[in-house]
């Protein structure tokens, strides 16, 4: 059992699942809040564009979500990146940033063409996109080889 526990801790993507459902979880938990709690109305008014409780909310509980993911990420799963920090969170953001519009599309459509329920809509919608994200942030953020990706070895 304690190797299996030990085996599974060094697997560089068993951690990146764990810090991404952790960003995930705080994205989901503030979408929540938002949407039900702290933007009541269905549309605001935002430099001179009408934007939607969903989008803001969205806006919002992803950059958090973000944040979470990047920091355990960056200090738990891509331990060995010899790359500096801010150029770490500088991709990051460019990935998360391309990752905002593409759940932004998801959630449009499934709220707006299949009548999803908002919050469901952006636990599908992050679902959906999750599984890019590991290669995307080992090769771009981290600039990490796909080699090894399972488990590091000691000598890292």
């Amino acid at each position: 059992m304690v190797s299996t526990t030990k085996k599974l801790i060094n697997n560089q993507v068993v951690r990146f699942v764990l810090s991404a459902g952790a960003g995930f979880l705080v994205d989901i938990s503030a979408f929540y809040l938002f949407y039900h709690n702290l933007l009541t109305e269905k549309t605001y008014h935002v430099f001179n564009a009408t934007v939607r409780n969903s989008t803001i909310s969205l806006a919002i509980s992803f950059f958090l979500g973000v944040m979470v993911n990047f920091l355990i990420t960056r200090y738990l799963v891509f331990t060995e990146s010899k790359l500096a920090p801010y150029k770490q969170f500088a991709r990051f953001m460019s990935v998360a940033t391309i990752g905002f519009f593409a759940n932004l599309g998801a959630i449009k459509i499934l709220i707006q063409d299949f009548n999803m329920y908002p919050p469901v809509a952006r636990i599908v919608a992050a679902l959906s996109l999750f599984f890019a994200s590991f290669f995307v942030h080992k090769l771009f953020s981290f600039s990490l080889s796909l080699r090894h990706h399972a488990v590091q070895s000691d000598n890292q």
